[in-house]
C-alpha cells in the first residue's frame, strides 16, 4: 500500500536535531500554516502540503540536505512522493514528525 516508505530515508529525531545543530539539514515543514503557527521545531520552514510545489525546494537549499516533517509522517511521505514526481531528489523525512520529535523530549515553538 504504501510503497514509497520503502524509499525514503527516515531518519529519526535525535538526527535531525544533529543535523539542524551543525547545519547539515533543512527541515521543511509540511503542515498547513495554522498548525505550523500552533506549534513547530523552531528551526522548520513551512510549505503547506496544500500548495506544495516540490520545485520551490532549490529555494530551500540542496535537496540532499532536505529533511521533510509533518506532524506523524503521512503527509511528509505525500510530500516525497511529489518530489519524486517532480524529478526533484529530495529522500530525508522525519520519521514519526513532530511527534516523535515531542516524545524524544525536543523543545518546540508555540504560538
Amino acid at each position: 500500500m504504501f510503497n514509497f516508505f520503502r524509499n525514503a530515508d527516515n531518519r529519526s529525531a535525535t538526527i535531525v536535531k544533529s543535523g539542524l545543530a551543525d547545519g547539515s539539514l533543512i527541515l521543511v515543514d509540511v503542515r498547513e500554516v495554522a498548525e505550523f503557527r500552533g506549534e513547530r521545531i523552531g528551526e522548520a520552514i513551512n510549505m503547506p502540503l496544500s500548495r506544495f510545489d516540490p520545485r520551490a525546494l532549490s529555494r530551500a537549499g540542496e535537496p540532499s540536505k532536505i529533511v521533510l516533517q509533518c506532524q506523524s509522517g503521512m503527509r511528509s511521505m505525500k510530500a516525497l512522493k511529489a518530489c519524486r514526481a517532480a524529478g526533484v531528489e529530495v529522500n530525508g523525512n522525519l520519521a514519526g514528525g513532530i511527534g516523535a520529535w515531542k516524545a524524544a523530549g525536543f523543545v518546540t515553538v508555540r504560538g
